[in-house]
């Protein structure tokens, strides 16, 4: 199904055409269909009448002798079809084989050569081959082809949009995904064990060690995987190790945005690593998603628009059918500043979408603020098609209530539920209008989203962020899900704005990014319910002080990340302490003593010690070190977390202590 060209590329050369190649080259990943082209060559031979000479590079080795017998006979019939598979099991002979052997073969033999590496660029660059060879590099089938080849192998229509997402394009995955319908009729398809074993084995094949398998699993969760976010997640040496192998992979594409991996090695690796080892594969998230966070932060102001759409991919699987977002460029847009001519485009735009009292609103910010607008034109045009307001607001003025609804009621939530410190301030994305569209996905909406996560990832003392949405049904459920809850509604000409806040006192960014990044991480209460007492010591709300503790102990080694802790403003730490982080420390270390209680207590003692605060490399490693298997160590470790958590929960404030914030408790 599908590859019409190569095969019109095999046919002319077995028609024996004076102008067809005498060598063709298949090259592409695992499991992209180069065996099926080689054995469409053999039966179209064998029809021809020609003899035909299959050589496995499996079984050559490097020896020049095995291949030179192997393949004899079609250097003394004339017109045998040579064809030699998976020849990157014997990639050294290749240029032996273009100057020693190929020049011996009989009159009007053809060779077919099919192999994962693309070929030497010799080839094409010696005068005596360039005319005798082609290159045909396999690419994934597309989605037509896709689903007619899973058409033909009966699946029906209602299922074939799952295995088409999942298969990237490769034939095998297709096949494979066939193979395994899902249980009931209409009922969501999901690859089975069975599948991604073989699927890894035939894809990705043998992996010279652990490491290598784990730079494959950020490069398989990450959009696109350069040197620095490699070095995040695994440390300086093992990049230094693994970033050059990666980059010869045969499913991994290198582009200038860095290293790609082939669509269905991507799915294949990623639902791999989630069957095998879930905790695993939200850590590696976790990791990926704060180096985003890194990344966003040091890049320029344009460049960190890209940024955050490579971060915003990790929430691909996330996204409703509708898509909200979608990570790729959009080149034909530009994202500029307000310029002064735009101002009459702006609020005629402001009209049409949201009525005279919001272009009222726009017009108070554009004298106020005109610094605040981003506008978006076409590329080549000056005319504007969309813009959006982010306001920094550190206190109310009366002007501002008087012409602008919207920052009237959210100065009042503010004053009420969340008062600002000294030095902080208050972010809102005020505007974001798209004439026509409403606030429908596009490729304008997506570049204003994208523009306020930028925004927020890289504005510091902000305490508390609000954006207004009119479209509250679309894109309510995502914002909540991402722990920004509706906080308020207002009325605004008869428009109906709808305000989402969070208060990022409750949750630092740097929590945060890790947090969203856990597929089964359920969002934490940002916004207070009630008005909070000034001070350290307020009550979190449940949820936010469960994560807090794992966000705790996931960074007792990384102390900068440790003093931003959520628990600092909880009842643990006792108001006005001189060493906050340090009273936190002595907090948890009192828990965790506290606990060993019973038997039970004991063994979520040495869970929890185990796997934090010795800190080895990975939670197998922690299974091993306790001598447990490793499911019996996950029962473990889930059930000292609830238990750490509850003695927590009820343990008093820790008096302030001398101890040095590194210190570590004993086991």
């Amino acid at each position: 199904m599908g590859r019409e060209q190569e095969r019109a590329v095999l046919d002319l050369m077995l028609s024996g055409a004076a102008q067809a190649p005498f060598v063709a080259y298949l090259h592409g990943p695992g499991g992209i269909g180069k065996s099926s082209l080689v054995r469409y060559a053999a039966r179209q031979a064998e029809l021809a009448g020609r003899r035909v000479v299959h050589v496995d590079g499996r079984f050559l080795e490097t020896d020049p002798r095995r291949l030179e017998e192997a393949a004899a006979p079609a250097c003394s019939e004339p017109g045998t079809v040579l064809l030699i598979d998976t020849f990157e099991q014997c990639q050294p002979l290749e240029t032996w084989l273009r100057e020693t052997f190929l020049p011996r073969l009989a009159d009007q033999a053809i060779v077919v050569v099919a192999g994962r590496t693309a070929p030497d660029a010799e080839w094409s660059l010696d005068p005596g081959w360039a005319q005798l060879f082609t290159a045909l590099p396999i690419r994934p089938l597309d989605p037509a082809e896709s689903d007619a080849l899973l058409a033909a192998r009966g699946v029906p229509a209602e299922q074939r949009g799952a295995f088409v997402a999942f298969a990237g394009g490769s034939p095998l995955a297709l096949s494979l995904a066939a193979s395994v319908p899902p249980a009931a009729p209409g009922a969501p398809w999901y690859p089975t064990g069975d599948i991604l074993t073989t699927l890894v084995e035939r894809l990705v094949g043998d992996l010279p060690g652990a490491l290598h398998r784990r730079a494959l699993e950020v490069v398989a969760q990450a959009y696109v995987t350069r040197e620095p976010l490699l070095r995040a997640v695994l440390g300086d040496e093992d990049t230094n190790t693994v970033f050059p192998w990666l980059r010869q992979l045969p499913y991994i594409e290198v582009t200038p945005e860095g290293l790609h991996p082939h669509d269905a090695v991507r799915a294949t690796l990623e639902a791999d690593l989630r069957w095998r080892d879930p905790e695993r594969c939200d850590d590696i998230r976790a990791r990926i998603s704060l180096a985003g966070l890194q990344a966003v932060r040091s890049a320029t102001a344009d460049d960190a628009l890209l940024r955050v759409a490579e971060w915003m991919f990790l929430f691909r699987d996330h996204d409703r059918p509708d898509n909200l977002y979608d990570h790729r460029k959009h080149p034909h847009i530009e994202d500029t500043p307000l310029r002064p001519e735009d101002v009459p485009a702006v609020l005629r735009m402001a009209e049409e979408a949201e009525g005279p009292a919001s272009a009222a609103a726009v017009a108070h910010w554009l004298r106020r603020r005109p610094d605040a607008f981003r506008v978006h034109r076409y590329t080549g045009s000056t005319t504007p098609v969309s813009f959006m307001a982010i306001l920094r607001l550190d206190a109310p003025l009366p002007e501002d209530r008087a012409e602008d609804p919207v920052i009237a009621a959210v100065w009042d939530l503010v004053e009420t539920a969340a008062p600002l410190g000294p030095g902080e301030h208050l972010g809102i994305r005020r505007f974001a209008v798209q004439p026509g569209g409403h606030q429908q996905p596009s490729p304008l909406m997506e570049l204003i989203s994208r523009r306020t996560i930028a925004e927020e990832m890289r504005t510091q003392q902000r305490a508390v962020t609000f954006t207004v949405f009119e479209d509250a049904d679309r894109w309510g459920r995502y914002l909540a899900e991402a722990g920004m809850p509706e906080v308020a509604a207002v009325d605004v000409g008869g428009l109906r704005q709808h305000v989402f806040g969070r208060d990022w006192r409750r949750q630092t960014m740097e929590q945060w990014v890790q947090h969203r990044a856990r597929t089964a991480a359920t969002p934490l209460a940002t916004w207070p319910a009630t008005a909070p007492s000034s001070g350290p010591g307020d009550q979190l709300p449940r949820a936010a002080f469960e994560e807090g503790v794992l966000e705790a102990l996931r960074t007792w080694h990384t102390p900068r990340a440790f003093a931003t802790s959520a628990l600092l403003h909880s009842h643990l730490v006792t108001p006005g302490s001189p060493d906050p982080a340090a009273d936190l420390r002595g907090a948890i270390t009192t828990a965790l003593d506290a606990i060993q209680t019973d038997p039970a207590g004991v063994k979520a003692h040495e869970a929890l010690t185990a796997t934090y605060i010795t800190a080895p490399r990975t939670h197998r490693a922690a299974a091993r070190r306790l001598g447990v298997p490793y499911g019996t160590y996950r029962r473990h470790l889930a059930l000292a977390k609830e238990r750490l958590t509850e003695q927590l929960l009820r343990q008093p404030a820790t008096p302030p202590t001398p101890a040095p914030p590194h210190q570590l408790p004993r086991e």
